[in-house]
């Protein structure tokens, strides 16, 4: 049984992974699995079945919202929502103005989550190695595909929708890169601020979608081949580290819909060649400080998550 402080820290955690899914390269899905809610998250998501219709035609208003966690749902989407409307717009401030310390603070973050996360497989072998190379080359083939431009269409809206919303879960894939990868980025949020009904309705009919469906497969592979499948997610985070390393350089560019100059490929280089590829301040000192925080913050997540645990 959850008290006041408990719902206070799931809240906390929603708004932590709100501002992960703002930003293209973090996953929500990471901050979950780190925090300790992802397997209670995703089960909440997969009951929405025909338990639950049932409940709902019998007008069992309780047992529907006892089923499918309602208020655990509840608190933690509120935080995720408070994350995008308020907290997001400082994200990708960071994200125009700082880059450099900001990728660095999500580097470190992503290096402990796959430590906190590789340590929940329980039993290595052969099938788990592999599991993991697999992932990792997974993540780091998603993070090298240059974006594509794509059709506006309805059904490729609603596509797009099931995709992003799968990556969001899954830790270690960004479902807003995965967005940018098939070019509806933009499209997207410009559809949310223009409160453009038509294209949010779609494109939350496919997340809806792919949510429902997704959560039963991964709480199945969860269940079944618990240390494969943390081995595949643990690579996946791994690979994902090549997108957020924090110095690039810009290979190749493309004019955006809005009319802006955007990288389409970049490369990595060293925090000594970034000024004189780039004539930016590496802010390698406060980059460095950063990523430390953010791999801190990561075993504070877990330690609190083990203290709650152990508690209840």
């Amino acid at each position: 049984m959850r008290t006041a402080k408990d719902y206070i820290i799931l809240y906390v955690k929603g708004i932590a992974m709100g501002c992960a899914d703002a930003v293209p390269g973090v996953s929500g899905g990471t901050i979950a699995f780190i925090s300790g809610i992802y397997e209670e998250l995703v089960s909440a998501i997969r009951s929405f079945d025909g338990n639950a219709l049932r409940l709902l035609f019998n007008y069992d208003m309780k047992g529907v919202w006892q089923h499918v966690n309602g208020v655990f749902l509840v608190v933690l989407l509120s935080g995720i929502g408070t994350a995008i409307l308020s907290l997001s717009r400082l994200i990708l401030y960071w994200l125009k103005t700082y880059p450099e310390m900001l990728w660095a603070f999500f580097f470190g973050l992503i290096i402990a989550s796959a430590v906190v996360v590789g340590r929940k497989i329980r039993q290595w072998d052969a099938p788990v190695i592999i599991s993991g190379l697999l992932g990792a080359g997974f993540g780091l083939m998603i993070t090298v595909i240059t974006p594509a431009e794509t059709t506006p269409a309805s059904w490729f809206l609603f596509l797009s929708g099931m995709i992003a919303i799968c990556a969001m879960i899954l830790p270690g894939i960004s479902g807003s890169f995965i967005l940018v990868l098939l070019g509806k980025y933009e499209y997207v949020l410009a559809a949310v601020r223009d409160f453009n009904m038509g294209v949010i309705l779609i494109f939350s009919g496919g997340a809806a979608t792919g949510l429902l469906v997704f959560s039963h497969l991964l709480n199945w592979a969860l269940s079944r081949f618990h240390n494969i499948t943390i081995a595949a997610l643990t690579g996946i985070m791994i690979g994902s580290l090549n997108k957020v390393w924090p110095w690039k350089k810009v290979i190749e560019t493309y004019v955006a819909s809005g009319g802006q100059t955007k990288p389409l490929i970049e490369e990595n280089v060293l925090p000594t060649a970034y000024l004189e590829a780039t004539g930016r301040d590496p802010y390698l000192v406060c980059a460095l400080g950063l990523a430390i925080i953010g791999f801190a913050l990561v075993y504070f997540l877990e330690r609190l998550t083990v203290e709650d645990a152990s508690q209840a």
